[in-house]
């Protein structure tokens, strides 16, 4: 079938609004446009008018509506209202015309009469007669009841009033006006105007007629009077939103006379705020009017005709603008549609007709409705068949004979139905459908889908489409909970639509019930900071209310607040002042909240302004009066519309004061009256309705002794100085000379050779001036002048050159973070840290790079070591062992560079010694030529504490290292004595230092020869002891002796004996003589029968307190083959004792100080049972005040096998070495003290390693 065309129906002429005077006659236009002839209908007020039995109105032939003999009166207005006109074709549609409005003017009535009025010649006049706005234009004047000639000198002012202006003498007489409404003229009363000689004496500025705020259309005209008298006449201007209009009278702004303002062909973009000022002589007025440019509706994009088919979804657009902001309302043939179910509006004016049916065709119309206007468009919309497809060309080009285009289904079989069409997913808004294709087409791979679904009980039917061919599902949204719907599916090919299938109910879930919205919402302030909100319960909802959320807004911000209810009203407090705000409340029940109650909107009341006015200056206009100028209040501290402005001022002198008022909008205030050379304070308060507010502080002006001259111009400033800056200049000046001559400011004047550039006025009072923003290492010219009320005094030139442009130093950078040293090793520190200057992410992506600084403390004088790392954290090595750094950081990006970061500090961990201990010397001990004092220095490189020193010696220095005898050593001490050596033997000496992480390098050997012969106060043989008993001689205890608490305080030995000297001494000569041989014949003896394993097994056996030395016996001549296995010798860590009180196997130490006193080290020769050199004071002290109180015990001389199957000397750890803790087990081997075998109870000491065979011999 063919396609059928769009119709143009449209209208040629809509009726305008219309005011009409009762008793004339009015017609309404209409007239429109389609190929069959349309009837034509009115209606007002939105009822048809029956003009078929109506005397006084008839509907013309082109359709417009004639209405005569307007009727109105107080309580019959038939015809005042609002206008439409309709136009229908049959079986094609209606439309609708935009709505008119006619007013009925009513009795002509005067608002204001004309009075007597006097006026000087050249001066201007202003006759009031207002009447109401629509009989306005029909108001004219008359003098001596002659029709006023028109002239540019007479101008009636929109409200009727009449503007006289340079009046003359020709002027006087008798005015009226007259309102002329169709009937018999209505006339005001008379009004004589008489016109004055030239004013003798000056006359104050007043304003006559000051300007009204007016609302106009785009292209209306807009006329502001500002009709002002003064002597001298004053001088009108006019500003907009404070800035100066141009009026030279050819241009959209007209400066008529007597100051009247008029916009021609008003726009949109002149509304604003227009400020009428006049001048004259000293006094200024000003005042203020708002201009409001509406804007009827107009339509940016109107509705387009569509074409559908039954089942289809479709979008009327319509977009419009307007000001007011417009709204919108769909009309279809004549119809307002409501929105539905199936007519929804969309994107604020859009019509969506959902499932289209037959009767949906016809003419839609958008109509934009604002206070100023309406306006109308409409479109058709045509449902064609569904075996007639939609054009694709532009509807306008479609007609009966141009349906080639189409591709109508070709000949073939259609599919049969779809089988097996059930529902998979039922939810609440939504069910998904599946289906089997028909049995025509078992694969189904090029078949679509149309579905169609329904309202149970409703014929519209909606479709829906699958997205691909072949697929057989399809999910139907936007469903409504809890109903029923109808569903059936059409399987579509080539050829066309085939069967449908059999229809399906499937009934949506429930949803569940939350509450509906809260009804009858209110809002009203209690006063100016709270509002006071009201509801009722929700009728809709599934379950009991638990609570309600109250949410509200100021206007014109987007963000919600909200307090929880549970009653039926809230008091929301804390608000702003005369503030309009939003509420709306949401219900809540157990399901979660409900459907949000519209916003109802509510300004809190308005109270006395809560801030003083700003900026409030004060201007000395002469000898009796003062200009004050001020700023309203911040908008947020007015709390009310400001009615008016209340002034204080008095003398300084004085305290009392006078008040006057201003209105609202006036910003200005000249007070007059004042003394001469007197100073007076003043003081501006802002007023509203409530009260008055918060006045600013006092301010000070000084009136004039004398009025000053303001008949010429200002003369010459006495001096101008310019200190030019790279990008500005300073400029200083002085006034005039001659101070009889009123300077009202300054002008500067300045450009680059030239000072006409750029102007700039400054205050009477100001001396200085900055000129910004100039160019640097530029030739400026800069001009000075005085002006007043006159004009501009001669000017002051002068000329700078502008500095040259210096780079600013750049602003620092901020420093890094979070320093951190990680000890990594001896010699190896990372130091990381944090950049508050990069993202959150700390990733860096620009070129800046870090750089680190580091140094130790010891010594002062340490130099910074630095290196640079693009990352954050950086490898700092090559440092020295135990030593404590200090590092910071700084990040450099370009120029830029921060400070340094605080300091992090770090301590190296240990490591062994790396150099051996230094200054090692060793001495003979005076008087004890078999005890030798070694001392030295600390390691230059001890790399960590030193815990302990280890003294090598032999008298083989080329003896293997494991030969040498070992004296351990406390880590803080740097002296040690060896006793029991042999005469006259030389000797090497060795030192090494260890510390917590192992031993260090040997020091250097040292060689010492120990002295010939023993001295002579000392005993042959080692076998004395601290005892005085048995004859021997006393021990030399030294000057520093002290014996032992709780033993003998008598002197040891007998007095001197009164033998002669000389003999005494014979006998000891001799006695030792025959000792030394004795001694020498033994020892060659011994020497012979014992092997050198002998004597290592001698020299290694250990004494009963578990202590060992590696020396050989002192009565040996020669000297002893000294020797360690090192195969066992395992010298571990000396750390503390784990045991607080070792068992001891000798005769227990007393531990109490009470039971020992501390031995002097002079002592250390007579004592022949070493002490542990292993040991602190406690256990110096103790062996030797055990030595001395057990006297002596006889050595015992032990043969050895020559080859021991295994080592006999073992090397157990060195529990500690600190001082505090001296704790030995004396069955061990693991701290060697003595140089002897010492046995107690048994032969051999507890802990020895022997063989069976060392037993045997030694038996």
């Amino acid at each position: 079938s063919l396609v059928r065309t769009f119709t143009p129906f449209y209208f040629l002429v809509e009726p305008l609004d219309v005011v009409a005077a009762r008793g004339a006659s009015v017609v309404m236009n209409c007239s429109a446009h389609c190929e069959s002839p349309p009837r034509i209908e009115w209606r007002k007020d939105g009822a048809f008018l029956n003009l078929v039995s109506d005397d006084r109105r008839q509907l013309l032939p082109d359709g417009s509506l004639l209405i005569n003999s307007v009727v109105h009166s107080k309580h019959n207005k038939p015809d005042e209202g609002y206008y439409q006109c309709v136009a229908t074709v049959d079986s094609l549609g209606t439309i609708v015309s935009r709505t008119a409005k006619l007013t009925v003017a009513g009795v002509p009535r005067f608002t204001s009469q004309p009075e007597p009025t006097a006026v000087a010649r050249g001066g201007s006049a202003v006759l009031a007669c207002d009447t109401s706005p629509e009989l306005a234009p029909l108001l004219r004047w008359e003098r001596d009841r002659q029709a006023l000639a028109a002239e540019p000198r007479l101008l009636q002012l929109p409200g009727g009033a009449l503007l006289l202006t340079n009046a003359s003498d020709a002027d006087a007489g008798l005015y009226r006006c007259a309102l002329d409404t169709g009937g018999a003229p209505k006339y005001s009363d008379e009004a004589e105007l008489k016109v004055l000689p030239d004013a003798e004496e000056p006359q104050s500025l007043a304003l006559l007629k000051p300007p009204s705020s007016l609302t106009r259309l785009p292209g209306q005209s807009a006329v502001f009077p500002c009709v002002a008298e003064g002597s001298p006449p004053p001088h009108i201007r006019w500003t907009r939103n404070e800035e100066e209009l141009p009026t030279d009278g050819s241009g959209h702004f007209q400066l008529l006379p007597g100051g009247v303002l008029e916009i021609r062909d008003v726009a949109e973009a002149d509304a604003g705020t227009f400020t009428c000022i006049a001048e004259s002589g000293n006094d200024t007025l000003e005042a203020q009017a708002e201009l409001t440019v509406q804007v009827p509706p107009t339509f940016l994009k109107r509705p387009v005709n569509i074409y559908a088919h039954e089942s289809m979804d479709i979008v009327f657009e319509c977009e419009v603008t307007g000001k007011p902001t417009p709204t919108v309302k769909w009309v279809k043939n004549g119809d307002v549609v409501i929105p539905s179910d199936y007519f929804k509006i969309v994107k604020e004016h859009n019509l969506q007709v959902l499932g289209l049916v037959k009767s949906d065709e016809g003419f839609y119309q958008c109509i934009a409705e604002n206070d100023v206007g309406n306006a109308q468009a409409g479109a058709q919309l045509i449902i064609l068949d569904l075996d007639v497809a939609i054009p694709t060309l532009p509807p306008t080009s479609l007609t009966s004979a141009t349906n080639d285009h189409l591709a109508p289904a070709t000949a073939g079989p259609l599919p049969s139905a779809p089988r097996d069409v059930v529902a998979t997913l039922v939810s609440t808004r939504f069910i998904r459908l599946t289906w089997r294709p028909p049995a025509s087409d078992p694969q189904g791979d090029n078949l679509t889908y149309c579905i169609f679904y329904t309202k149970e009980g409703i014929n519209r039917e909606r479709v829906e489409n699958t997205s691909r061919p072949g697929e057989t599902q399809v999910m139907i949204q936007n469903l409504m909970p809890e109903t029923v719907y109808v569903f059936r599916v059409v399987a579509q090919n080539r050829h066309g639509p085939g069967e449908s299938s059999a229809p399906l109910k499937v009934a949506t879930q429930p949803e569940v019930q939350l509450p509906g919205p809260a009804p009858n919402i209110r809002a009203s302030s209690g006063s100016p900071t709270s509002v006071t909100v009201t509801w009722e319960t929700p009728l809709s909802g599934n379950g009991d209310i638990q609570n309600y959320k109250l949410y509200y807004m100021e206007k014109g911000q987007h963000t919600e607040q909200d307090v929880d209810v549970t009653g039926l009203s809230h008091t929301v407090t804390g608000l702003k002042k005369f503030t309009e705000y939003s509420f709306r409340v949401v219900a809540y029940n157990k399901h979660g909240p409900g459907v949000s109650t519209h916003d109802v909107l509510v300004r809190t009341l308005s109270d006395v302004p809560s801030a003083p006015p700003q900026n409030l200056t004060l201007e000395v206009r002469n000898s009796k009066s003062i200009l004050l100028q001020w700023q309203p209040p911040p908008a947020g501290t007015q709390s009310g519309q400001i009615t008016g402005y209340k002034i204080r001022y008095r003398k300084v002198s004085r305290k009392s004061d006078v008040t006057e008022s201003v209105g609202g909008t006036q910003l200005s205030q000249l007070i007059e009256g004042l003394e001469r050379g007197t100073e007076y304070s003043f003081r501006v308060a802002a007023m509203t309705v409530n009260g008055t507010g918060p006045a600013t502080d006092w301010v000070s002006a000084e009136t004039f002794e004398s009025d000053l001259d303001e008949s010429r111009v200002p003369e010459v400033p006495s001096s101008l100085h310019v200190r030019p800056l790279v990008t500005s200049i300073v400029v200083s000046w002085t006034p005039p000379e001659n101070q009889d001559v009123v300077v009202r400011g300054y002008a500067i004047g300045y450009g680059i050779g030239s000072p006409h550039a750029q102007t700039i006025k400054v205050d009477y009072k100001q001396r200085y001036y900055t000129i910004e923003n100039l160019d640097p290492s530029s030739h400026y010219v800069i001009t000075l002048k005085a002006f007043n009320n006159v004009g501009e005094g001669i000017p002051l030139y002068e000329s700078a050159v502008t500095r040259p442009h210096s780079v600013p130093d750049p602003s620092p950078m901020m420093p890094p973070v979070g320093v951190q040293a990680s000890i990594l090793s001896h010699d190896t520190i990372r130091i990381t840290w944090a950049d508050n200057s990069l993202p959150k992410n700390q990733k860096i992506t620009d070129a800046r790079f870090y750089t680190v600084r580091w140094k130790t403390n010891i010594p002062a004088n340490t130099k910074y070591k630095t290196a640079n790392a693009t990352t954050l954290s950086y490898l700092v090595t090559g440092l020295k062992p135990n030593t404590l750094y200090e590092f910071s950081v700084m990040v450099t990006k370009g120029r830029r560079s921060s400070t340094w970061s605080m300091t992090a500090h770090g301590t190296t961990f240990e490591l062994v010694p790396t150099s051996p201990p230094k200054d090692v010397t060793v001495v003979s001990k005076e008087g004890k030529p078999r005890t030798i004092i070694v001392n030295w220095q600390p390691p230059s490189e001890a790399n960590g504490k030193i815990t302990g020193y280890i003294i090598y010696y032999s008298t083989d220095v080329n003896a293997e290292i494991h030969d040498w005898v070992i004296e351990p050593v406390v880590g803080n001490r740097l002296t040690h004595q060896i006793q029991e050596l042999t005469l006259d033997t030389p000797y090497f000496f060795k030192i090494q230092a260890r510390n917590s992480k192992g031993m260090g390098p040997m020091s250097e050997a040292v060689q010492f020869r120990t002295p010939k012969a023993e001295s002579s106060d000392k005993m042959p043989n080692d076998q004395a002891s601290g005892s005085a008993g048995k004859g021997s001689r006393p021990m030399d205890l030294g000057p520093d002796y002290k014996p032992p608490l709780g033993g003998d305080n008598s002197p040891h030995g007998s007095p001197t004996s009164p033998l002669d000297s000389n003999m005494l001494l014979v006998i000891i000569v001799s006695v030792g003589v025959i000792t030394i041989v004795i001694v020498v014949i033994v020892a060659v003896f011994c020497t012979r029968r014992t092997t050198s394993h002998q004597k290592k097994k001698r020299a290694a056996c250990k004494s009963v307190n578990g202590s060992h030395k590696y020396k050989g016996n002192s009565k040996d001549v020669k000297p002893p083959d000294l020797w360690i296995h090192h195969e066992r010798l395992e010298l571990k860590p000396i750390d503390k004792s784990p045991d607080p009180n070792p068992i001891m196997t000798d005769t227990p130490i007393p531990r109490n100080s009470q039971d020992i006193t501390p031995v002097d080290n002079s002592m250390d020769s007579n004592i022949h049972q070493r002490r542990n050199s292993y040991r602190g004071h406690e256990s110096e002290d103790s062996m030797s005040t055990l030595a001395g109180r057990r006297g002596m015990r006889p050595k015992m001389m032990m043969p050895f096998d020559s080859q021991p199957p295994q080592p006999v000397i073992s090397a157990h750890p060195i529990h500690s070495l600190d001082p505090p803790h001296h704790h030995f087990h004396s069955g061990s081997l693991a701290s060697p003290t003595r140089s002897f075998l010492h046995h107690q109870l048994s032969p051999w000491p507890l802990g020895s390693a022997m063989s069976h065979s060392d037993r045997a011999d030694s038996s």
